[in-house]
């Protein structure tokens, strides 16, 4: 019971501010016309249920007159379904993409605010596979909370409407065993609930373990289809590492969690199925059973029996939706426990920027990034360098150097603000832009333009203007392919890519830019050339560069370096040592 009420708990956390959000008159209204529709039909259920008892009492006396009138009358009743299915089953899918375009917009924006994303894996990421979340799982729970929310509201109304007349018909048809009549007040309705009951408990008991299947199976199939996406994304490193044969065990490995999952859930299905089956098919003999003593008797007629039937079958339907709908539950409950931990991921991170002991990046109204008592740490705390005192000045070029692994490109994230973890604060002159170019720069797919100018519009920035850096970083070849779509971060070698990614700041003309190795693989020549075409198309701007090359220094006027102090590393300018 009380996971019952979590769970209901969690669904009601997800699903209520679609309803209280921008689009909640539509949403609230659509929702309106689909459970209006739905009662219309139970209604009409109703009435189909009384044409039985006239329909076959017609037959049973021989009547064609009301037979050939029950015939106009069903076309009619008929009509009035069709139309009423049509029309919820279009509305109902309206109500779907609207509420998941909303969802979808909405856990972007928690994913993607702010380098949340980045926060979240930095804490472990417990919400595996976001993508799968926000594509997969929104559009199921959205699908899926309406069917089952709809089914129980159907399964209420017709449980109410069916047992006033199947109790009556228990009246007028009372049990009849051993030739006499035995007076059990609404015995039919007594009846239904019991097998109901009972099914219920059993189905429970033997698909309960669906939950936790149906949860893994995602999570498996999710992990599997990343995996073949970062196969294809490294291709070339495979072929050149001949790593294909280690790649496909790996793969077929993880394949294998799917495929032991998969049968596990097939041995527990094939349990249920063959309970919900068996139940089904007794159902539809069950209230015959019941009723057949009084028919025999002549205490009822051929319709009334009918009648019966048919109300029975609405009641057992009510009493046993958890039965027919438990599959999809337990689909449905794993969505709504992935979906609550995504929920539950990016508050994490969101929380994680708003606590007080972190590197904060606070702005400040000089002219230079500052860096006080500044401690960066790894995740779990441990010390791994310290900074006080260093200004990065304004309009000064700055070498950093360091051994590798001594947090060099670490201490960049924290200027930019992404990496929380250690004290102290990083004081950025007011409205400031930085931009960081790491070794090997993001380009979305899609257009060379929309490549090159990203994150800005390519709108932005003229076609002519975007020609001409790219022929100055030495890529007069691509001038011409700017409206070319691909994935370029596959078509381009490693060295193409970072002169694009000079490209990148050339346009945006940063007062900050952050260059994490950005040219380490071109040779030194070509190094020397982009350093110097930077001097010159970004004389204001403040260049910090990370690289292990002696020939940088001439592109520097100053040189600071990690040192090892203990159990971290400390920032040490070399003019100042050398000055002291």
């Amino acid at each position: 019971m009380n996971n019952i009420r979590s769970t209901l708990a969690t669904v009601w956390r997800i699903a209520s501010p679609y309803f209280n959000s921008d689009d909640k008159w539509a949403g609230r209204g659509l929702l309106a016309a689909v459970v209006i529709i739905e009662l219309a039909s139970v209604f009409l259920t109703v009435l189909f249920n009384r044409w039985n008892n006239v329909f076959y009492n017609a037959l049973q006396e021989r009547d064609q007159a009301v037979f050939t009138y029950q015939i106009g009358y069903f076309c009619v009743l008929a009509a009035f379904w069709i139309g009423l299915k049509v029309y919820q089953l279009y509305l109902n899918q309206w109500l779907q993409i609207r509420w998941r375009r909303w969802m979808t917009t909405r856990y972007l924006g928690g994913w993607l605010h702010d380098a949340n994303h980045y926060r979240m894996q930095l804490l472990g990421d417990a919400a595996d596979n976001p993508d799968q979340r926000i594509a997969d799982d929104t559009q199921r729970f959205v699908e899926q909370t309406l069917s089952l929310g709809i089914g129980l509201l159907s399964a209420a109304v017709t449980l109410a409407s069916f047992v006033f007349i199947l109790w009556g018909l228990s009246n007028q048809a009372p049990l009849h065993l051993f030739g006499k009549d035995i007076a059990i007040p609404g015995y039919l309705v007594l009846g239904a609930l019991v097998y109901a009951i009972l099914g219920t408990v059993l189905t429970h008991v033997i698909g309960r373990p669906l939950v936790d299947l149906n949860f893994r199976q995602q999570r498996f199939e999710a992990d599997f289809r990343f995996n073949l996406v970062r196969t294809r994304e490294n291709a070339e490193q495979i072929a050149l590492l001949r790593g294909e044969p280690a790649e496909r065990t790996r793969l077929l490995d993880r394949f294998g969690f799917v495929v032991g999952n998969w049968l596990d859930i097939m041995q527990r299905t094939k349990k249920l199925t063959a309970f919900t089956s068996t139940y089904s098919q007794a159902a539809v003999i069950f209230p015959y059973v019941l009723i057949a003593p009084a028919y025999f008797a002549n205490r009822i007629q051929l319709g009334g029996m009918m009648q019966t039937a048919s109300a029975f079958s609405s009641v057992q339907d009510s009493l046993s939706f958890f039965i027919t709908a438990y599959r999809t539950l337990a689909e449905w409950q794993s969505v709504v426990a992935r979906l609550d931990g995504f929920e539950n991921s990016i508050r994490g991170g969101d929380a994680l920027a708003q606590r007080q002991d972190i590197i904060h990046v606070r702005p400040t109204g000089g002219d230079a990034i500052e860096l006080d008592d500044l401690l960066v740490t790894l995740p779990d705390g441990k010390p791994l360098l310290a900074a006080d005192g260093l200004s990065l000045r304004d309009n000064e070029r700055t070498l950093v150097t360091g051994p590798s692994g001594a947090g060099k490109s670490t201490l960049f994230r924290a200027v930019a603000g992404i990496w929380p973890f250690g004290r102290g604060a990083v004081q950025v002159p007011a409205n400031a832009s930085l931009m960081m170019l790491p070794q090997r720069p993001y380009l979305p797919i899609g257009s060379l333009h929309d490549a090159v100018v990203y994150p800005g519009q390519a709108a932005s920035y003229d076609a002519g203007r975007v020609r001409e850096v790219l022929t100055a970083v030495g890529l007069p070849q691509l001038a011409a392919r700017l409206e070319e779509e691909a994935h370029w971060n596959r078509m381009l070698s490693l060295g193409e890519q970072q002169r694009l990614g000079i490209a990148r700041a050339l346009l945006h003309a940063p007062q900050f830019l952050f260059l994490d190795e950005a040219t380490a693989s071109l040779d030194e020549p070509s190094e020397a050339a982009l350093y110097q075409l930077i001097a010159e198309k970004l004389p204001d701007t403040t260049v910090v560069s990370i690289g292990h090359r002696s020939t940088l220094d001439a592109f520097h006027q100053r040189n600071v370096s990690l040192v090892r102090g203990g159990d971290r590393f400390t920032l040490r300018d070399k003019v100042e040592a050398a000055a002291s």
